[in-house]
């Protein structure tokens, strides 16, 4: 259904009045349906998210957009994307819950609850990294907070970092390569990382001893687009890094064609050594460990979820460390 807006293609007048109008009436419902829009990358997609279907997503964008009085994104045969006006709604949205959040947290604390969601983001393919304690820590955390509601999601790097500077996300935990000081954080674990290839390579077969630096100048390298571990490579001179990849699966991808080395945790890699698919090369030289942490920001609101979070997640790495140290 084609809204007054889209249909003329200009703003209703008095837009200011109408924003205003808006911003009285407080009718979150749109923006909650314009904020899982946008975060869905379009219509189609945040139907799984409102349970709702297409033709009522479009029909609460457009009614959002004749009370605001202002065009926020594009659809149709055209190609998702906010407007400028859009973006700035968005970021606002985001502000609005963010506040609403941390209303329902000081009333939860008034009457002793828990309320409100938490939003955490990590990076792909960790959950199998037994040093990781984030199950531990949601399971704590829901104890903790059991009329509260978490939204964990898995996202690239980049796009974690960015939602917690914009208040999508509440925390992150990812891999830090460089000094992150835009952010709070605390350690929380080392991934370790090997070189690998897969039985098709013509290392495959070879011992270590005998995979010489000759042989390993000769070989075809995967870049890990943000997993720089270039470090390792430094005494033996430039590599040939003919294949790039992003995500930890796609360098297993490349792995796994015969052609190419490439870096990956040894977490995730065990079911292909397992299975005789893949082999580490020269560990002992190859071996490098990536600190993980906890990023988020404080801004100096109080959000008495994240602090409970916060708190377990301490009090878990704490504990791991302990239980490390009595297990050397």
């Amino acid at each position: 259904m084609e809204s007054q807006l889209s249909k003329s293609g200009n703003l209703p007048e008095k837009a200011s009045e109408a924003a205003l109008s808006m911003a009285t009436a407080m009718d979150l419902k749109l923006f909650k349906v314009f904020k899982a829009v946008v975060e869905s990358g379009g219509f189609t997609p945040a139907q799984a998210e409102l349970n709702i279907g297409l033709a009522a997503i479009s029909k609460q964008i457009s009614d959002l957009e004749i009370r605001l009085g202002m065009r926020l994104c594009t659809r149709g045969r055209e190609r998702f994307g906010l407007t400028e006006q859009g973006k700035v709604i968005y970021q606002a949205s985001l502000d609005l819950f963010s506040a609403l959040d941390t209303f329902r947290g000081q009333v939860g604390n008034v009457r002793g609850e828990l309320l409100g969601d938490l939003t955490i983001a990590v990076i792909d393919n960790t959950c199998s990294d037994p040093n990781s304690p984030m199950v531990p820590v949601l399971r704590a955390w829901r104890e903790r907070a059991p009329k509260a509601r978490i939204r964990l999601s898995v996202a690239p790097l980049e796009e974690i970092e960015q939602g917690i500077l914009k208040g999508q996300f509440a925390a992150g935990i990812v891999p830090v390569y460089t000094e992150k000081p835009d952010f709070d954080a605390m350690p929380v674990y080392r991934e370790a990382v090997e070189l690998y290839c897969s039985s098709g390579h013509p290392f495959f077969c070879l011992q270590d001893s005998e995979i010489d630096d000759e042989k390993l100048a000769t070989a075809e390298y995967i870049e890990h687009v943000y997993a720089n571990h270039q470090d390792k490579f430094r005494p033996m001179g430039p590599r040939n890094m003919s294949a790039v990849a992003t995500q930890v699966e796609a360098v297993a991808m490349l792995v796994l064609t015969g052609r190419y080395l490439g870096h990956l945790p040894t977490h995730w890699a065990k079911s292909y050594v397992d299975r005789g698919q893949m082999r580490s090369l020269k560990p002992s030289r190859f071996r490098v460990t990536t600190p993980f942490k906890l990023l988020y920001r404080q801004c100096g609101r109080s959000n008495p979820l994240l602090d409970v979070f916060l708190e377990l997640m301490e009090k878990e790495v704490a504990q791991g460390v302990h239980m490390h140290i009595a297990g050397q």
